[in-house]
This record gives C-alpha cells, structure tokens and sequence, in this order.
C-alpha cells in the first residue's frame, strides 16, 4: 500500500532533481561559471561586416612571470603544446587536451638561451639554444615529443645565435637562422648564416656531419656572387675580413618548394638558400614603402597638440619606410608561391653605435639637418614627425649635407610578395586604422604599461607574430601586434587584395602592469588580470588538429608570460557558428574595404627595388633602449590628459568605449556599454557543438518532467483506486481525481 507520506516523498524528491537539473542546464547555457585563467573580462573584438571568421579565449598556461621572455615560440604535437621560456633555457610542455585548462606537465630543459622550437609530425622536436655567449657557436637539442618525459635524442652544433628553427614539409631537414648579433660592445660581430640539417627517418638525433652551413661568402668583394645595392650592409666592422658575412643577420625562415627563405632584417632584404645544396642563392632587397602615398599613412607622433586629433594617421610625402620584416611565412595560391612578411623594423644600438634618432634632433649631435628643401622641412615639430625615430643612414643628398627624405623602422604593416622578392600587396595603414577604432582609448599602447600613442613615435603596434592557416577552403594570415596586443586575421583568397577580416584582443587595458606591480599584494594575479601581453609566437592547429575539432591558434606571449589558446570559428560554415555572430555584427570595424590597395605600393616598391631608391633598406630604434626610456617618460608626462580623462572608462575602452564595433554589445542593443555587466559579456560564440548540447540537456529536462508528471499521476490514481475499492463506489474516483492537488 502506498501512503500519502510516501506519495509527497517521491514527488517532493522529483521535483528536487527536476530544479538541480533546470539550474545545471541554464548555468551551462548562459555561460555563468567562472572565467579561465588569464581571461580578461570583456576581450576586444572588432570585425569587418562580412566577417568569415571569430576569434575566441579558449584558455590559458599561466607562468606568473612579468617581462621575462617566459613565453614565446611555441609548436603542437597532439594534445601538447611547447612554448619556449626564452631565459631559463626550458621548453614547457603544456598539455592541451582540455583547451580551458591547459596545464604544465614538465618541461624539456638545455643549456644556454632557448629561442625556437619545431616538431615534427612523428614527434621529432628539434629546440634551438643560444650559447650564453651568444656570439660563440649554439647547438640544436632532439627530443622525442612523443614521451610524456620529452626524452631529450641529442645535440648538434650550428651557427652563432640560433634564432629560428623551421622543418621542411617533408621533415628531411631542419632550417637554422643562425643570427650572428655582435657582442653588446660591438668589439665581437659574428657571421650570420643559415644551418641546414639533414634529419634521420626515425625520432632520433641527426649527427654533426649531417649540419651544413649556407653562409654568405661568395657576397663578398671579389667573391661569385653580387650583392645587390639596396641591401643595407652598414655600421662598424670589428674584423678585417667578411664585411657583409658578419653584418647579415638572418632572423626568421620559411620553406616553400625546394627554397627556404630567411629574412634579414636590419638589412632590409630576404636571403634565398637552396636546401639541397645548402647555398645562398640571392639576397633579395626589399625596397621601401611611400608613406607620402594616400593609405600608407602613419600616426607619429605620442605628444599630439591639444587641438589635433587625437590620432593622427597621416600621409607624409617625403617620408619612407623600410619593411625590416621579422617573421616570415608562405602559402600557396593558383599554383604559385608567395611570402608572407610581418614588417617590425629593428635598429642596432650596439656600444656606441647606434642607428637611430629622433627628427627633431637632425641637425644636433654631429647629425645632419633636414634639407630646406625637402617637403618635409616644414613638418619637424613634435605633433608632427619630430618625435619619430629615423635612420640616420638613409635620405642623405648626395653631398650627405642635409636629409632630403626621411626614413622609418618598419612600415606597420604585413606585406605579400613574390619568391623572387616583387610586392604583391602591403596592408598600407590598416593595422593603425582598426586599432584605432577598436581600442580608441589605447591606441598605440605599450605592452608592458597601458597607455595612449606611447608607441606611435617608434614602430606603432609592431606586427611581429605571424602564422598562416587554412579555414574551410580559406587560406588566411593571422598577425599579432607586439605592443599594443591582439591578433588580426586578413584573408589572403586574393594574394594582390588581402582582406581584413577580424581582429582579437585578450587584454585589460585597465590594468597597467608595469605601473602597478611593484606596489602590488598579489602581483600574479594582477598579471592574470591584465590577459595576453606581447604575442611573440603563433602556431596554426587546423580543424584536425585541434582539440575542439574546429580551428585554434596557440599564442605564446613574452610580457605576460601566458601560452593561451584562441578558437577560430569559421563563420562560412553552417554547421558551426550559426549563433556566433559575436563581432561580425552590422556596425562593426574597420571598413569592409580595409582590405590592401597594394597597386601603388607595389609600383612605388618595385620602383625602390629596382634601385631608383639607392639607399635601401632600414632599421628600427627599438624601443627597449635607452631611446625607449626618453619615449616612454615623455609619454607618461605628455599623456596625462589622456590617461586621466580615459582611465575612469579604461576597464570599459575594449569593448564598451566601441559598443556599435563589438559584436558582443552589437546584440544587446545598446551603445552607450550599459550591458557590460551582462552575463554574455565577453562569453565564446556559440557553436554546432554547443548547440547540441543544449538540444540534449533540454530534452533530457522534457523527459524527466514528462517522468514527474507521469509518477504523480500514477500515484494518486493507485490512491483513489484503493479508496475506491473500500467504499464501492467509482464516482468517487472521478470526484477524487477532479479535486487532486497538484503542488
């Protein structure tokens, strides 16, 4: 017999569960659990209108170290990540398996610097290490990636400083960009040079006599080859012999065909090694942008006047950029292959020499004035180009009196070219422009403070991280701004047209670092606070790859020290990101033609590199010197104004101070950032998976109130039947079950 009591107990117990699991099922739907490591709490996300791609947080390796290099290169092998910690000479091995929560799971550790990594598709990794003299020879250390302990194969000596590692498609060799920086004082200048290491078929270390070396020998006076005019061999010459050998620096490598290709950057110029042969085959100069040419402008100045705007992206005739490209990549499209180019700019300032100056003291310190002449003698002051660094050795007349042009570090842009070094496209000022508009309030910041223009003076966001990968049938660049953060996605369907496409932020510009953590009771967590500083290295998973099974990049970042993981919802496909119209919402970003006008830059290049600009090439006053300190201290006085009147919105300026740009805000109908304190805020698009999530949870939420209804009902008609076998009567049945109570 079934009691009332036990009757209110069953009902009671399913309702009880029935509410656990309604409350688990919307936790889940509106994303109120807590946020992952080193997620910032409204991400900057700022697209074109037709947008094909969204970028998302996924999660992040935290190592608590500010400004330490502790995160930078970093490559995949399965569900493991390794991101190389520059100074302690380690390569963390970070499993990924779970993307919210990667975690540290050991480490492979050498002697020296660690500068690169690369793994092969058998799990054959190969780390380069800088001796700790760097200008003594530094080796290259296997390991098996396959083991859960990175057991370490072996090592081989390469060149001085070996700044890059790359594999060929087919893992038969390894690419070293052996760098050859001179010592600090400039008293030591090794040969720069590219290693070609022949690799065993097996894991497994190679030997010394499989390195070879491709240097640059026959370049020099006399030798079979001839070095082109226009790249850049400058600055003093320590040793007698090997002038150009021991100035080239290769930086950054890619493989496309039987070529790799090695920038060189102060040099202004890509080296070309056939890999078979182990020999540089040509060094290619790379000629100069026109910043006086109409969307090739710049903001450059930190210290705008008071009634200027306050960016000012602005064409200068006279003024040229050299490209100095660090990262280098390539793809394939129509059956020919193009470089992809990421165009820092870097100074050197060795002892005391030191390539660099400010416009406005041209004409000091034994350095030459600007020509009256020149269209630029009347754009000398400090809202104008005064405070920008130049090249003191580029621009010269022909008597070396005065600087008829003026030419720039770097060109704050990504460029695409042939193999044989033309200009197919350059993103003219569109890095400058989208940043500007998605960050307004931080435009032009540092990374390891927040400020506003503090690096519009030096090289403005600094493209220096660069990787491509294919979406769909997409092939696109994803390129990372140094100093001011973020990754921006441009689609490359057109090698001669790159389109923008979206651009991503995991950063707090509300939180000034460097400016706080001295001061502060928990600075981990205020590092934590601040997102990803400094994107130095991105790897490309592909949908196979990745552990969501959709697209991913994985950023290591050198300032904030974080290894983090970015979803890439491809917005073509319906079957993912039908509800994650996140950033891609009508108002957004940068104009839906932000794409490259590359037709003039490639004629005005091509121009330059056919010598019609003799003087090629170039190098950035880098800002970690000296030159930095005067920048980044005038910066702090002069922005004051600035920081003051935008601080009291600065944990808003991501996405709020842009409301109609952030698709995140884009849905909530408002434009003022009232909804910044929305749940969704921030929150991942939604994609195939989660809403096949959902449809499950809700249907198992159905089927359990469909069990409750039924359980009730079944219980009282037992009840009433039993009542109604002890009085006889089946209209008290009918009476009992009209009166039922159902709560």
């Amino acid at each position: 017999m079934t009691h009332p009591s036990t009757s209110r107990s069953i009902t009671a117990a399913l309702t009880a569960l029935l509410l656990a699991t309604g409350l688990s099922a919307t936790a889940t739907v509106i994303g109120s659990g807590g946020a992952s490591a080193a997620e910032v709490a409204e991400p900057i996300s700022h697209s074109a209108p037709d947008a094909s791609l969204n970028l998302g947080f996924l999660g992040s390796h935290e190592t608590g170290q500010f400004d330490e290099s502790a995160a930078e290169i970093t490559a995949v092998h399965g569900d493991t990540a390794f991101t190389v910690n520059a100074q302690a000479a380690t390569v963390d091995i970070i499993d990924i398996s779970d993307p919210a929560k990667p975690e540290k799971t050991g480490e492979v550790t050498g002697s020296g610097v660690a500068n690169s990594i690369a793994v092969r598709d058998d799990g054959l990794g190969v780390v380069a290490l800088e001796n700790e003299d760097k200008t003594a020879p530094g080796t290259l250390m296997f390991f098996d990636a396959t083991t859960t302990s990175a057991t370490v194969l072996g090592t081989v000596p390469v060149g001085s400083l070996p700044d890059m590692v790359a594999l060929t498609s087919d893992g038969s060799h390894a690419l070293v960009a052996n760098e050859g920086e001179p010592s600090g004082d400039f008293a030591t200048d090794p040969e720069g040079s590219v290693a070609v290491v022949d690799l065993p078929a097996e894991v497994a270390a190679p030997k010394e006599s499989d390195v070879h070396t491709a240097d640059f020998h026959d370049f020099e006076e006399g030798g079979s080859k001839t070095l082109h005019d226009d790249v850049r061999v400058f600055g003093p010459t320590p040793h007698e012999d090997l002038p150009i050998s021991r100035n080239l620096e290769p930086e950054y490598i890619t493989v496309a065909g039987d070529k790799a290709y090695a920038t060189l950057q102060e040099a202004n110029a890509i080296a070309v090694v056939d890999i078979a042969t182990a020999e540089v085959t040509d060094v290619l100069p790379l000629g100069f942008k026109d910043h006086g040419q109409a969307g090739n402008g710049l903001d450059a100045s930190d210290r705008d006047p008071e009634d200027a705007p306050e960016t000012n992206i602005a064409e200068y005739p006279g003024l040229k950029g050299a490209y100095m490209p660090d990262t280098v990549s390539s793809f394939s499209s129509g059956g020919t292959d193009y470089l992809v180019t990421a165009n820092e700019g870097d100074s050197r300032e060795w002892g005391d020499f030191v390539d660099a100056a400010r416009v406005k003291d041209l004409g000091e310190d034994e350095l030459a004035p600007v020509c009256e002449s020149s269209p630029l003698a009347g754009q000398l002051g400090d809202e104008a180009l005064g405070r920008l660094n130049i090249i003191t050795d580029l621009g010269l007349s022909e008597s070396g009196d005065c600087y008829e042009e003026l030419y720039a570090f770097g060109t704050r842009s990504f460029s695409v070219w042939t193999t044989d070094g033309a200009l197919v496209a350059d993103s003219g000022d569109t890095f400058e422009q989208l940043t500007a508009e998605a960050i307004p309030d931080f435009f032009n910041s540092n990374h390891s403070e927040s400020n506003r223009e503090g690096r519009s003076d030096d090289k403005g966001p600094e493209p220096e991280a660069l990787t491509i990968g294919e979406v769909g049938e997409t092939t696109y660049a994803f390129v990372g701004f140094e100093r001011v953060g973020g990754i921006a996605a441009f689609d490359l369907s057109d090698p001669a047209n790159p389109k923008f496409v979206t651009y991503f932020n995991n950063r707090d510009f509300s939180v000034s670092v460097e400016d706080e953590i001295e001061d502060d009771s928990d600075p981990e967590a205020l590092l934590s606070k601040a997102g990803d500083l400094g994107p130095e290295g991105i790897a490309f998973l592909g949908a196979d790859e990745s552990p969501t099974g959709e697209a991913a990049l994985v950023v290591g970042n050198e300032v904030s020290g974080t290894t983090s993981l970015y979803s890439v919802a491809d917005l073509n496909d319906d079957g993912a990101g039908a509800d994650s119209d996140d950033s891609a919402d009508a108002g957004a970003s940068v104009d839906s033609d932000a794409s490259v006008d590359s037709d003039g830059a490639a004629e005005d290049a091509r121009a330059d590199s056919d010598g019609t600009e003799s003087d090629a090439a170039s190098t950035t006053a880098d800002s970690d010197t000296g030159d930095e300190a005067d920048s980044d201290t005038g910066d702090d006085a002069n922005s004051g104004s600035s920081s003051t009147g935008s601080e009291s919105s600065a944990a808003n300026a991501s996405a709020s101070s842009n409301a109609s740009n952030s698709g995140a805000k884009g849905d909530a109908g408002s434009s003022d950032g009232t909804d910044a304190a929305d749940d969704n805020a921030g929150s991942l698009p939604r994609t195939g998976a989660d809403l096949g999530q959902y449809l499950i949870l809700g249907g198992i939420a159905l089927a359990l109130i469909g069990f409750g209804v039924l359980a009730v009902f079944l219980t009282r008609r037992r009840g009433q039947r039993r009542r109604g076998e002890r009085t006889g009567s089946a209209g008290s049945i009918v009476e009992g079950l009209g009166s039922a109570s159902w709560d």
